[in-house]
């Protein structure tokens, strides 16, 4: 005879404890499946409790606690950081509030192209990372270059897997370009992939640029996704363009 989770013998067996969610009128099956997960995901429900604004945050928590980039007194750029989960990650481990006496004070800088809910600790502004200057004013807001730059962006679902995958890794390329423009020497770029065969140019890019390249699913990241998180730790700094010697008799034409 089972035993039910309260410790009691019932002659039924063990009961499902999912919760299922039944289909309502005008709701496609795919928005059915999609609340169904949401709702037995124990990701969704921790973070509930502990109060992150989403299950993401677990993503960055566990890269960290891998690779040790969000230490206290970084600066850190949030890169597409709606809903702010990440943020809120990074403001409790770089000390960006100060609340850890005798550590360095960090600061957590948030950029994204919708406004977003203000986050304690944090300096949220509404930006397109890809517009002229956009590196000039992160690197003024943040009083200076940042040590990491990181991103959970993806571009917009177009169905068709191969469109989403080049576009989210056109995305990671042009995030990783902003970072060689603000980070610091021995800086960290963080941002989300997806799985796909086109990421040789991205490896190619972010292995000139720092010591070391990593790819990481995390546990937060759910089994049936593609995605995939690059870790790049070690930035050489953005190479300094090499002058083209001049040619006698050509310099004063």
């Amino acid at each position: 005879m089972a035993k039910t989770p309260s410790g009691n013998t019932s002659g039924r067996g063990t009961r499902d404890l999912r919760v299922r969610v039944k289909t309502a009128k005008g709701r496609k099956l795919s928005s059915t499946l999609w609340l169904e997960r949401q709702l037995n995901d124990p990701y969704v429900q921790r973070a509930k409790k502990e109060g992150y604004r989403g299950r993401a945050a677990y993503k960055i928590l566990e890269l960290d606690d891998k690779f040790r980039f969000l230490v206290p007194g970084a600066r850190v750029v949030d890169l597409g950081c709606a809903p702010g989960g990440w943020c809120q990650v990074a403001v409790a481990r770089v000390n960006a509030l100060g609340e850890k006496s005798g550590k360095r004070v960090g600061r957590v800088l948030g950029i994204d192209l919708q406004a977003v809910d203000p986050i304690a600790g944090a300096d949220i502004h509404q930006l397109d990372f890809l517009s002229e200057g956009a590196d000039r004013r992160v690197k003024d807001w943040l009083g200076g270059p940042a040590d990491v730059v990181m991103s959970d962006m993806a571009a917009a679902s177009s169905g068709h897997k191969g469109t989403d995958h080049l576009r989210i890794i056109a995305l990671c390329e042009a995030a990783a370009e902003f970072a060689f423009d603000v980070l610091e020497e021995g800086g960290t770029f963080v941002a989300k992939v997806l799985a796909g065969g086109a990421e040789a140019e991205l490896q190619a890019i972010l292995k000139r640029n720092f010591a070391k390249v990593a790819n990481v699913k995390p546990p937060a990241s759910r089994a049936d996704s593609s995605e995939k998180f690059v870790v790049a730790t070690g930035f050489r700094g953005r190479p300094v363009p090499s002058e083209e010697p001049a040619i006698d008799g050509l310099d004063d034409a």
